[in-house]
């Protein structure tokens, strides 16, 4: 509970929920088996982002129509993942190299880029068509499935890089990662009935870790605007890109 109050107050002004940097602590730490680690991630983002979503409400951030055309992507998306991720991916060095492929360029991008400027020419936004929009969704969340974080932690970054203010594009990537996470649960609880292993989720472990979440995820949206938007990339790409490398030695070695 700890450890995800901490990673979710870190990461939740970005956007992103903080189960792309749980899943490590989880293999590492708690010994979650795989694939079970994958939907445990997800009921992680299921207890955790109703806080900050809430938080986000209160303050006038709801998303809006990004919301809706974020979800409508990655839900679909989340489902063909969770499937993936269970018939082709279930071994840990394949699933070792997956997920060093999301995390290595997600934290590149987060650490590299910079936020535009508040007003003026520095603030333009790069329109992505919705259909377009719609599409790179649902690639996002099928990967977002395969690794358990919903979709909406890569989908912030990208959004964020193209012009986007992050108080529009937070409540929007959170809300698309809380409906494409419960979808995912739902998914892997079926898979388990007909699959021999470690599919389902973890429950004690998922709801402990969203209860720690949950405090946290609030706690980052209320003290979005008071924490410089650059300072938050940086941090959260740079542990990104560190525990990326770390799972791609692992499956190298």
């Amino acid at each position: 509970m700890a450890a995800a109050f901490v990673v979710a107050t870190v990461a939740t002004p970005a956007g992103i929920s903080g189960a792309v940097l749980l899943l490590p602590f989880q293999v590492s730490v708690l010994g979650t088996p795989s694939p079970a680690v994958t939907p445990t991630n997800l009921l992680y983002n299921v207890v955790a982002t109703p806080g900050a979503l809430y938080r986000f409400w209160r303050q006038g951030q709801t998303g809006g129509r990004l919301a809706l055309v974020l979800i409508a992507g990655t839900l679909p998306g989340v489902i063909a993942g969770s499937v993936i991720r269970v018939e082709l991916l279930p071994g840990p060095r394949v699933f070792g190299m997956a997920v060093a492929a999301v995390l290595v360029p997600l934290g590149v991008w987060l650490a590299l880029t910079r936020p535009p400027g508040p007003d003026g020419p520095a603030r333009r936004v790069t329109a992505i068509p919705r259909a377009a929009l719609v599409a790179l969704a649902a690639v996002v969340g099928c990967v977002g499935g395969i690794y358990g974080i919903g979709g909406g932690s890569i989908l912030a970054p990208l959004l964020i890089g193209s012009g986007r203010p992050a108080s529009q594009v937070a409540p929007a990537a959170l809300a698309s990662t809380f409906v494409t996470s419960v979808a995912g649960v739902v998914t892997f609880t079926i898979l388990s009935v007909h699959y021999q292993g470690p599919v389902a989720p973890d429950w004690p472990t998922g709801v402990a870790l969203g209860v720690g979440g949950l405090a946290g995820g609030y706690t980052g949206a209320r003290v979005q605007s008071r924490l410089p938007e650059l300072l938050i990339r940086r941090l959260v790409g740079v542990l990104v890109v560190l525990i990326g490398a770390r799972y791609l030695w692992l499956s190298l070695a």
